[in-house]
């Protein structure tokens, strides 16, 4: 039986309306720099970017007496904003029902490898925080009638950590933190685009001092490219992950993040040969994640080639259709393509058949008013004939009716009203769909506290590195909001960012205008939109889930040489509101240079397939095999233990990149905290300068 809920209700949890913004107060002085009048800004802490991350440490700070602003390039407009899932998860540790502890939790987070083990545990033990704060600020989290958090499987999550408000659960956090941040009176600075950050002293005493940026209404006869200054000595990057690295994505369009601006700044960034791919429909369209029920409905999946023949090429993968029905519905809590879940037909063989078709020029679908075709030779398609953990699943949902659509229909509304709002109406027409980018895993290498290798500068959310080589659905969320709020505690207790800075940084900024100036040349060969379809399509089709050491190599060479050619000539434009998309696009080619030069010296160390990719060679120890017989083609190597336990670390120093591994660190579970010996750390602010292993068992 299917519960009837009421289109009000479906109308609340998909149209989520963004407050309005508070009028943005005026830059009150001019800094001059060779005859140009730069609007300029102070305060104790800039926040780029208005994503959920963002707006948790913009109100922390602010709670605590931060003089704080928000900037971005467009407020409500990044992934937290406009992206998610069937049912958007958030990951949070569990009630006794399901057996749960932060210490049992930060070993499921951190179990794919490369992952500080104390960041795992302060994810963890910060999750209760984090979740019960936002449900203060009117997150509508579900609850039985005794107040419990309802709960199911996610992603790497075999307890059952994850809870949602449904598909828009990261614009309903984005929407409740930016009430609040209006309502504390955080000025937000909007349709304003970071450039440069500015930096101050040399050595160990070097740290930031602004950042400058670029603005169209500040454009006029004496600032023509529109540029303003921001001059704080604390900046947190929140302005989310490279989503425009790869043209074959699910980010929404025009997400370029912070880490080309923090690779220029010299800021050691980790972990980023690590990333998500998986099932979803692409930007060009609705970019949407098809995970959780969008496919443990199990779906018909098939692909049309050029003259509009349909193939049922997933049967010419999996043995029986039980199998090939299994796994199918199993994408929906093992989403993320991962290369040995290619092996013994499991659900990531799903990914590489899709993949294959794809490439070879054919387009796939999923069609919610057919239930699979039968693999060649077997019996047809059965709810009575699956394997024990999908039948039980669907069983407990009530999620038995005959058609897909049904079941979708029975199990999440939501997900069907979600894509009718972009005029894709699933109950009807099939829902074309392909593997994509969705997550960079690396980013800003920082500490327990969200500080970077510069000083003054912290990153959260995805703009941080904290991530690694696989998580749990959900748990970047969280990871953001817990680091949000300890970058906030960390910069309050340093007193940094409590006033504006005084001084003068007008040779700070002249060089850093200088540097943007000497990127603009009218007479480049090379347009933004070329490097941009130059990195895109180096990344898709070199750089995605299937790799191979002699592509990786070659792309490494080509990466260097667009950047050399970005140096030597610049890039040209036509006016001056594409001055923006120029300096983010020459940080865009960095950031892929960074990447593929961190993967290039991975593999090249003996670096096996793991998470994201397959590193496929001829020699590799493991092959996937199909019911027509081995995938000679993507026999992959298998990953060393050692490189679990380490994290590769990168640094741009202006001529090259400096490569180095570092071990992970390492988290006593034993340690207990003491009342009476732990307790004058928290009430003189040692617990921020002194790293101590004092937890107590979760």
């Amino acid at each position: 039986m299917t519960t009837d809920i009421s289109q009000s209700i479906l109308d609340a949890l998909t149209d989520v309306d963004m407050p309005r913004l508070a009028p943005e107060p005026p830059f009150p002085e001019i800094t001059n720099v060779d005859g140009q009048r730069l609007p300029t800004y102070r305060c104790g802490c800039v926040v780029l970017g208005s994503g959920a991350a963002g707006l948790r440490a913009a109100v922390e700070l602010k709670r605590r007496g931060g003089d704080v602003v928000v900037v971005s390039q467009s407020a409500w407009g990044g992934t937290s904003a406009c992206s998610g899932s069937d049912k958007q998860t958030l990951h949070t540790a569990n009630t006794s029902d399901q057996g749960d502890n932060y210490t049992s939790m930060a070993r499921a987070i951190r179990a794919g490898g490369a992952m500080d083990e104390d960041t795992a545990y302060i994810e963890a033990v910060g999750s209760g925080r984090a979740m019960a704060s936002l449900q203060y600020l009117g997150l509508p989290l579900p609850q039985d009638e005794l107040g419990g958090t309802l709960r199911y499987q996610t992603d790497h999550d075999e307890v059952g950590r994850a809870t949602s408000c449904g598909p828009r659960t990261s614009r309903l956090m984005v929407r409740v933190l930016a009430e609040e941040a209006l309502r504390l009176g955080i000025p937000i600075f909007n349709q304003t685009t970071g450039l440069r950050l500015l930096t101050d002293g040399t050595g160990d005493n070097r740290r930031v001092a602004g950042l400058l940026a670029i603005r169209s209404r500040d454009r006029s006869a004496d600032n023509p490219l529109g540029v303003c200054v921001f001059q704080c000595p604390v900046i947190v990057l929140a302005a989310g992950g490279p989503g425009e690295l790869y043209r074959d994505s699910v980010f929404p369009n025009g997400c370029f993040g912070s880490l080309g601006m923090a690779l220029e700044a010299g800021i050691e960034v980790t972990n980023i040969t690590e990333a998500q791919f998986g099932i979803s429909t692409r930007r060009e369209g609705f970019p949407w994640n098809l995970s959780g029920t969008y496919v443990q409905v199990i779906p018909h999946i098939y692909s049309v080639d050029g003259s509009g023949a349909e193939r049922h090429f997933l049967g010419d993968y999996y043995r029986t259709t039980q199998e090939m029905a299994s796994n199918i519905f199993r994408k929906g809590y093992q989403w993320p393509f991962h290369a040995t879940r290619m092996l013994d037909f499991a659900s990531s063989l799903v990914d590489l058949a899709i993949f294959r078709e794809t490439q070879s020029g054919r387009r796939v679908f999923m069609d919610f008013n057919r239930n699979p075709l039968p693999v060649p030779g077997d019996r047809p398609f059965s709810l009575a004939r699956l394997d024990p953990d999908v039948s039980t699943y669907l069983r407990n949902a009530g999620a038995v009716q005959a058609l897909p659509i049904d079941r979708l229909r029975h199990m999440n509304p939501l997900a069907i009203e979600l894509y009718r709002r972009y005029k894709v109406d699933i109950a009807a027409d099939p829902l074309e769909f392909s593997v994509n980018n969705q997550h960079m895993n690396g980013g800003v290498k920082v500490d327990i506290w969200g500080q970077s290798s510069l000083a003054g500068v912290y990153a959260v959310g995805e703009a941080a590195g904290t991530h690694g080589v696989t998580r749990p659905g959900g748990s970047a969320l969280n990871a953001g909001q817990v680091f949000g709020t300890r970058a906030a505690e960390h910069i309050a207790a340093s007193g940094t960012a409590d006033t504006a800075p005084k001084g003068d940084l007008s040779g700070l900024v002249a060089d850093a205008v200088t540097a943007v100036t000497g990127l603009l040349n009218r007479d480049s060969p090379l347009t933004h939109a070329d490097v941009r379809e130059a990195v895109q399509a180096r990344m898709s089709d070199n750089v995605g889930i299937i790799c191979t050491p002699e592509t990786v190599a070659a792309a490494r060479t080509d990466a260097a040489r667009l950047n050399a050619d970005i140096r030597a000539q610049g890039m040209s434009f036509n006016r001056p509101a594409e001055v923006g998309r120029v300096v983010q696009w020459q940080q865009m080619a960095l950031v892929s240079e960074a990447v593929i030069t961190a993967l290039d010296h991975y593999i090249e160390g003996g670096g096996g397939s793991r998470g994201a990719r397959a590193i496929c060679e001829t020699g590799g120890e493991a092959l996937p095999m199909a019911r027509s017989g081995p995938l000679e083609g993507f026999r992959f190597r298998t990953e060393k233990p050692a490189h679990q336990a380490e994290q590769i670390v990168v640094r741009w120093t202006g001529e090259g990149f400096d490569l180095s591994t570092r071990p992970n660190r390492t988290f006593d579970e034993t340690a207990k905290a003491f009342f009476e010996r732990d307790w004058p750390d928290w009430l003189t602010g040692g617990i921020y300068t002194a790293r101590t292993q004092t937890p107590a068992k979760g």
